[in-house]
């Protein structure tokens, strides 16, 4: 069986190879594999499809294009599963998969630890401000000013969204002495012993720092908007590891401007898909609202690696060839969003990220 990997980077190729080999007895590039990984740097879209000829199954990542038009031309090039190596799937039209039949299934726990210790680097860099320390002290400047942070003891944080990263985020926070209050639609007994829900209204005013971790859905689209921006506790910190859609950019761009907001970090950015995970050194970059961002002195963006750890991409790759083996042994998988022609993912929720 042929799989072809879409976006695939060379951490990618190893780990999938890696555990190809070992688990299955399988070297890529064999003559007769029983599964045969051929591995594109191109992102998955209408005009790459045709990459996908004499694939059964498609592996994907966070921004390659799953809509009704490529998910029609997959399925005419016979391709019948996709297998996302992500746990997001914002960028799959679900229901047209539903429709067309395919097998497909995410990858819904990846070690929730590395985000939510990514999303503690973000709040403590940007805090603290050790990234702009860095700066000076290699240019021989050793002068303090400016430089003046906050004691993360006694403060209160907002998590939206209490699945694992936002439950293991919390088992860090409380080991820093912070008081936190959560807001999710689903509660879970899990957040308990760490703080109390609130809704996101009453959570707002609150939060001297607040983290994000939900879905990209039509509920949770830009659910950070001039609205919820102006409930904010003034000079706040807005966190943001889990999908960059979750926040309207001109609205926190405003939000900085006029000192309501008092710092932005960003591991994800709504127009990501165009840039993130690529080089663009050498060109201009033709985002306006994400050069304006850059220009902020109290704004980190990072390029959605909160999930790039060694364990990480260990499960990741178990996960989608554990998967691929479901799908090929015509066995029920836990993870599948469409089986049976029934769509699995609610479609009326906010379902938590991880």
């Amino acid at each position: 069986m042929k799989v072809a990997v879409f976006s695939a980077k060379p951490y990618d190729r190893e780990y999938l190879s890696q555990l190809l080999a070992t688990r299955y007895g399988q070297v890529e590039g064999s003559q007769a594999p029983r599964i045969e990984l051929v591995f594109h740097d191109f992102p998955l879209s209408v005009e790459t499809v045709p990459l996908a000829v004499g694939a059964t199954a498609v592996c994907v990542f966070v921004n390659d294009t799953l809509n009704a038009p490529v998910l029609q031309a997959l399925r005419q090039e016979g391709v019948r599963a996709i297998l996302l190596r992500c746990a997001g799937y914002n960028n799959v039209d679900l229901e047209e998969a539903e429709r067309l039949r395919f097998f497909v299934a995410n990858v819904p726990s990846y070690s929730p630890e590395a985000v939510a210790e990514f999303a503690i680097a973000l709040i403590q860099t940007l805090n603290r401000k050790t990234h702009r320390a860095y700066i000076r002290v290699r240019e021989g400047n050793f002068n303090i000013d400016g430089l003046l942070g906050r004691n993360l003891h006694g403060k209160t944080v907002g998590i939206i969204g209490t699945g694992r990263i936002g439950i293991s985020l919390s088992r860090i926070l409380q080991g820093f002495g912070c008081k936190l209050i959560a807001y999710d639609p689903y509660p879970t007994d899990a957040f308990k012993p760490y703080g109390e829900y609130a809704s996101l209204d009453e959570l707002l005013p609150q939060c001297d720092f607040v983290s994000l971790h939900c879905p990209l859905t039509d509920q949770t689209k830009h659910m950070i908007n001039e609205q919820t921006l102006a409930k904010m506790k003034e000079n706040a910190m807005l966190v943001n590891t889990s999908r960059g859609g979750l926040i309207k950019t001109r609205a926190v761009i405003d939000a900085l401007k006029n000192h309501q907001l008092g710092g932005l970090a960003l591991d994800v950015y709504e127009g990501e898909s165009a840039l993130f995970y690529q080089d663009h050194s050498g060109q201009i970059i033709q985002d306006d609202d994400l050069t304006r961002l850059t220009t902020f002195h109290n704004v980190l963006i990072c390029g959605h690696q909160a999930f790039f750890t060694e364990e990480a991409l260990t499960e990741i790759a178990e996960s989608t060839l554990k998967n691929l083996e479901d799908f090929i042994r015509r066995r029920p998988c836990k993870n599948s969003l469409v089986a049976g022609g029934h769509l699995l993912a609610r479609r009326d929720s906010v379902p938590v990220r991880i």
